[in-house]
């Protein structure tokens, strides 16, 4: 908004040619996220404690210190994610833009599921939410409507095709079957930033670094010179989402004051629902869906060890972890929180590093 306002007068006042720059207003678009997200932090967490009483339930077979530390902690901080996310994303983006309704459709949509899930949790002090099947079915709902918008912004020359990393200017064409690969991405990292979320700062700093990683990637997609000397396939207004996930940054970095250990406030399904679902609509927007499972690594690891669990137990009756997703294994093991979660950030920079030399190494 304020973006078309300050431009509609750069003519007049040459001061404010610098809003037509894509990095000043991802720099701004970071700012603004995060002093709305700091600011009025402490007032959404007096908000949510004063409405929620006994905070978010937690689960009877977690590992047991939880009980005692976590318990009375308010969740919904996502809310807080997503306010900052929208105030800065709104503000500074091109609105004209399709990619940028694309990713706040399926931000904002997978917030009210998971602020649903929420409520129902907090309303029956129970661990368990909406049911997953209706909850996959709205997510399934939510990302087709998003996926036709990119396919249509895209283009037939590239709505329907396939990068792969490593090599050069490599496309296949899924035709339509881009649209379920595309919704189960989408669906997928949602769900698996869901599945991380369990221990103080654990998700919202790999949000934050997968998040400054496709700020990268969308960029240099969208940049005709990068991706002339790259080798990499160019998407006219990708660019355009690194103020969206400059956003996120900021709003992420103003949540994590208060998330971080010992957490004042909890996330919940409207954050880490939102967050993953928009890292995966924008690696469908820029052609690095392959890229988002090796820089979201972490969260791939935390479902494939759900995955295996629930398949040990059934065919087998054993356990292979001591409890899933593995953040929670290494507790049972008797790591402190604090050890698993700064360990699990230096994963996720590393994976966010190798994501980042796919660009190069073509």
């Amino acid at each position: 908004m304020l973006y078309h306002f300050l431009t509609s007068m750069s003519d007049q006042y040459s001061v404010l040619n610098v809003f037509n720059y894509l990095t000043f207003r991802t720099g701004i678009s970071l700012f603004t996220a995060f002093l709305i997200s700091f600011l009025l932090g402490p007032r959404v967490i007096y908000m949510l404690k004063a409405k929620q009483k006994k905070g978010q339930p937690i689960r009877d077979d977690g590992p047991e210190s939880h009980i005692l530390t976590k318990q009375g902690t308010p969740t919904m901080g996502g809310f807080l994610i997503l306010l900052g996310m929208s105030a800065g994303t709104l503000l500074w983006s091109d609105l004209t833009n399709p990619y940028v309704w694309a990713v706040l459709l399926v931000t904002t949509g997978f917030g009210f599921i998971g602020f649903l899930d929420d409520y129902k949790k907090i309303t029956k002090s129970s661990s368990a939410g909406v049911s997953g099947k209706v909850k996959l079915l709205m997510e399934i709902a939510i990302s087709l409507g998003a996926v036709l918008i990119i396919m249509d912004a895209a283009g037939p020359d590239y709505g329907s095709k396939l990068a792969l990393p490593f090599l050069k200017d490599v496309m296949v064409d899924l035709g339509w079957f881009m649209m379920p690969f595309a919704v189960f991405v989408m669906v997928g990292a949602s769900n698996s930033v869901n599945l991380t979320d369990g221990l103080d700062g654990l998700a919202i700093v790999p949000v934050i670094i997968a998040s400054g990683t496709f700020a990268i990637i969308a960029y240099v997609v969208g940049n005709v010179v990068y991706t002339d000397y790259l080798n990499l396939t160019y998407i006219e207004g990708t660019g355009e989402l690194a103020v969206f996930l400059a956003a996120i940054i900021g709003a992420g970095l103003g949540f994590l004051w208060y998330n971080a250990p010992p957490a004042m406030v909890f996330m919940g399904d409207t954050g880490s629902l939102a967050l993953g679902g928009a890292l995966g609509a924008v690696s469908v927007i820029t052609k690095h869906e392959i890229v988002l499972a090796i820089v979201g690594g972490l969260f791939v690891l935390e479902t494939v060890s759900v995955i295996v669990q629930v398949a040990s137990f059934r065919l087998t009756g054993k356990r292979v972890f001591r409890m899933a997703p593995i953040h929670h294994h290494y507790e049972k093991k008797g790591w402190a929180e604090p050890t698993i979660v700064i360990r699990f950030w230096i994963i996720a920079v590393l994976l966010a590093l190798i994501g980042l030399a796919t660009l190069k190494l073509r």
